[in-house]
């Protein structure tokens, strides 16, 4: 039997807790692309600087992780598809007003991109390691030969990524909460967050690690501005956006979302990193996995929230 629905004064916004249309695939496929976005966006960006051998983990090392990261992701995307086998329609057609086009066709650009990336990187992690095909290495000096190219386009390509992840929800104008710009570059700050962390705790050189903890604390600064910024404009927008708003200024999710995502996410790694940056001890493992598990819960929060508030009609 359907559960009690609890209808706003105004009689315009309805609130149903209960009502789940997506389970934990899409909010785990979100979390995982935005992660492989952030971690290849600083690959190319360190790459187009000259810094390589500076930032090596960020370049060579932590771009393991994204294809790993897609794999996963598309397989979560996968299993949520009612209709499994037609998943292949995707790319039979491009949509330019469809946000789900947009995000096929990026994931077909940057899943190969991130393995040959790892390809032209192989031997940071196996130094043994030898093609044993001769193509393959005349593809690979190809690549190796015009890596700033290559750079360029991958960083255009994560950023679409990272932004794609939080236009997937903002297009779905029926639910007030997603309903707003500001998902975009929210989505996109996260992804680089959670790539900025998986850099720290990679790496074993100790300027790099104090850089990419100033970088985390620059962009969790601006995930946090980019919040208030929503939820004002929430507040001084219509009364079903103030009323889905609600969701998180003392409604159901109000927990949730200020304890697992606001404090424990982002707030807390920042002061951990802030006394790290201070010379203190603190281990590497505890903002990073910090930093991972809000990025994870924003993507849950945001995507369960926005579908227990609709329109009434």
């Amino acid at each position: 039997m359907r559960e009690e629905i609890i209808v706003s004064g105004r009689n315009n916004l309805l609130i149903d807790p209960q009502l789940q249309i997506w389970h934990w695939e899409i909010p785990l496929y979100l979390f995982l692309g935005g992660l492989a976005a952030g971690v290849l966006f600083f690959a190319a960006l360190y790459t187009i600087r000259n810094r390589e051998d500076d930032y090596r983990t960020a370049v060579k090392i932590a771009p393991f992780v994204a294809p790993v990261a897609l794999v996963v992701g598309l397989l979560a995307l996968l299993l949520d598809l009612h209709h499994k086998l037609y998943f292949w329609q995707l790319y039979t057609t491009i949509k330019l007003e469809s946000p789900m086009s947009w995000g096929a066709w990026t994931l077909m650009l940057v899943t190969p991109l991130s393995i040959l990336w790892c390809a032209l990187h192989i031997k940071e992690l196996f130094p043994r390691w030898d093609w044993k095909f001769d193509i393959i290495k005349d593809v690979l000096a190809f690549f190796e030969k015009n890596k700033k190219v290559l750079a360029w386009v991958m960083l255009v390509s994560s950023g679409i990524l990272g932004i794609y992840t939080g236009i997937l929800f903002s297009a779905f104008n029926a639910r007030p909460l997603w309903n707003t710009s500001i998902l975009g570059p929210l989505f996109l700050a996260s992804g680089l967050s959670a790539g900025s962390a998986i850099t720290i705790w990679l790496s074993k050189n100790h300027a790099e690690r104090k850089r990419f903890a100033q970088l985390d604390l620059m962009i969790i600064g601006i995930e946090l501005f980019l919040i208030i910024h929503m939820f004002m404009g929430f507040m001084a927008s219509s009364q079903v956006q103030i009323e889905a708003a609600n969701l998180f200024l003392g409604g159901v999710y109000t927990a949730p979302f200020w304890i697992f995502v606001v404090i424990l996410g982002m707030i807390v790694p920042a002061i951990l990193e802030i006394l790290e940056l201070r010379k203190f001890k603190i281990p590497v493992a505890i903002p990073v996995v910090l930093v991972l598990f809000g990025s994870l819960m924003l993507r849950f929060v945001i995507a369960y929230a926005g579908q227990a508030s609709r329109w009434l009609y």
